[in-house]
């Protein structure tokens, strides 16, 4: 067999690696924000009553990500000392821990307060394996790819994530399809949790056939691994963690809105300030329009490969500007259409600017620390961009009573991520074997 069609045969082995390992992990996470909009309030927060209950459950749904950064700092480094394949397979693991466990946990009603405390600790476990998954994934896919197609490569695990939102929101509605309210608030809702169980058995097979990382070949057989790669990131390349962390504000921020707040605001009862329409048909409609969102990915990582990541960054963050406000007019008429609409018409913005971000990513990073730098930089993004995004959606909608304003908190750091993804120096096709000696990626 040639060279040829062995490097082809890893390279698909990588992709389906990747893409399918990510969208298990991020299926995982996701399928607790559904259940946060859904039924946590009811069964695990009950006790502060329905309002403050589901701005509760909101904010478990953040607080695991205030331990993604502690995630990516313990899988950067390992990850830049034992290689990206081991990581990989370890956060796949624990992430389905955590989910089948929260899928098996008892209520409030059961066993008390322990319940919610529980809930939380599970959820931070989920949070700390998503903090180390990203990067890993990312640099596998990125490292791997032959000359000119990195954005493409890179974007691979980066419609993992909308993969993963299509199939807890699939399960979700098909679900609540199949069986009554109560039903559901019963016992229904554990499903799509004990489910994680099938699918990381299978991403775990996966995952273990794949190859480890040429880039991190090449550092150990140079002994080249850095004996303190966190010691060497903050003390060279702290600027661009920096604006890793602000590029990806606008973009986590959004998404996590199309993840968990609209379907909940649509749900909601409009005695309570919501639109009161049934959970199958919205959960539908988001679902559909996720698919908008893998689409525009794969195509922000290719369209990257030709114009560029950082222009690719741009057009979408100023698409999504344009929209963050009149969807919302669009999500108010009530109509599931216009909501699918609404939805379908952001992702083009959402994934224009995530599409290109892992290869963006790598670029800026070193070889010897890039693990460490991509992971820690997503993670702090992610806390100041998805982690209480659907809490502040509500809280800024309880204040002004419209929903319309929501939207000038997307646009407002849309265009923090803006001005931040504009001070990188465009990277595309820089050597990736180049180590923490020399200076990468960002405008002096």
């Amino acid at each position: 067999m040639s060279d040829t069609a062995v490097r082809t045969r890893e390279e698909r082995r990588v992709l389906a690696g990747t893409l399918v390992g990510t969208s298990i992990e991020w299926y995982d996470f996701f399928i607790y924000a559904q259940a946060a909009g859904a039924v946590f309030a009811t069964l695990y927060f009950a006790p502060a009553g329905e309002t403050v209950g589901q701005i509760v459950a909101w904010a478990s749904l953040g607080i695991s990500f205030l331990f993604r950064p502690l995630g990516a700092v313990v899988a950067g480094h390992l990850g830049d000392r034992i290689g990206r394949k081991r990581m990989l397979v370890l956060t796949l693991v624990m992430m389905g821990l955590a989910t089948a466990l929260i899928g098996v946990l008892p209520t409030y009603a059961q066993i008390g307060v322990a319940a919610p405390v529980l809930l939380v600790l599970l959820r931070v476990l989920q949070g700390f394996s998503a903090g180390g998954e990203w990067g890993g994934a990312a640099l596998m896919s990125v490292e791997h790819a032959p000359k000119g197609k990195r954005g493409l490569f890179g974007a691979y695990p980066q419609i993992g994530v909308p993969v993963g939102m299509i199939l807890a929101t699939a399960t979700m509605w098909i679900i609540t399809t199949a069986m009554t309210e109560e039903q559901f608030l019963a016992w229904g809702w554990r499903i799509p949790f004990l489910f994680s169980i099938v699918l990381i058995a299978v991403g775990y097979l996966i995952r273990r056939a794949v190859e480890e990382s040429p880039i991190f070949k090449e550092l150990q057989q140079r002994k080249g691994e850095s004996a303190a790669p966190l010691k060497i990131l903050f003390a060279k390349h702290a600027k661009e963690v920096i604006l890793a962390a602000l590029i990806f504000i606008a973009n986590n921020a959004a998404g996590y809105l199309l993840i968990a707040f609209f379907s909940a605001y649509a749900t909601r009862p409009e005695a309570d300030g919501g639109l009161g329409l049934a959970r199958p048909p919205v959960l539908l409609a988001t679902t559909l329009a996720s698919f908008g969102w893998l689409i525009f990915t794969l195509f922000g990582g290719i369209i990257s490969d030709r114009i560029g990541r950082v222009r690719t960054f741009q057009i979408g963050y100023v698409l999504l500007a344009i929209w963050a406000i009149p969807m919302w007019f669009l999500i108010d008429t009530g109509n599931i259409v216009m909501y699918f609409l609404a939805l379908f018409l952001m992702t083009v913005g959402l994934g224009l600017s995530y599409g290109p971000q892992a290869a963006l990513y790598a670029e800026m990073f070193p070889a010897d620390i890039r693990y460490s730098g991509v992971s820690i930089g997503y993670a702090i993004g992610a806390i100041f961009g998805g982690a209480f995004a659907p809490l502040i959606a509500d809280l800024v909608f309880g204040a002004t009573g419209a929903s319309w304003t929501i939207g000038l908190y997307i646009l407002g750091v849309t265009i923090i991520s803006l001005v931040a993804v504009s001070l990188v120096k465009e990277p595309k096709d820089i050597a990736l074997n180049t180590r923490s000696n020399e200076v990468m990626g960002v405008k002096q």
